[in-house]
C-alpha cells in the first residue's frame, strides 16, 4: 500500500446565507407539514441541491455550495469542513 496526497484543484462554492442570497444551484421546495407535528399543519421551504450523481441534497444556511466539475451540478458542505479544506485563491 502507498501513501497519496490529493492533486491541488480550484473550485467555485457561495456560502448559503439566507432566503434573500440564493445562490446559483439551490432549489426551493415548499412543504406542508403534518398537522400531527405542528398542531394544524404550516407551510415550509427546504432548500437542496442536485449532486453529479442526481441526488437531492438538502442544504442550510451557512452552507457552501460547491460547484461540481461539470459546472452544472453541485454539493453542499459544511462550514468547519470548508474552513479546514480549502483556502481563498488570490
Amino acid at each position: 500500500m502507498g501513501t497519496y496526497r490529493s492533486k491541488p484543484k480550484v473550485i467555485e462554492a457561495t456560502q448559503f446565507k439566507g432566503i434573500e442570497e440564493i445562490p446559483n444551484g439551490v432549489f426551493v421546495e415548499t412543504l406542508f407539514s403534518d398537522p400531527a407535528d405542528f398542531g394544524g399543519g404550516r407551510w415550509y421551504s427546504v432548500y437542496y441541491v442536485i449532486t453529479i450523481h442526481g441526488q437531492k441534497t438538502y442544504v442550510q444556511f451557512g452552507d457552501w455550495i460547491i460547484t461540481e466539475q461539470d459546472g452544472i451540478r453541485h454539493y453542499p458542505c459544511k462550514p468547519d469542513i470548508f474552513e479546514k479544506t480549502y483556502e481563498p485563491v488570490d
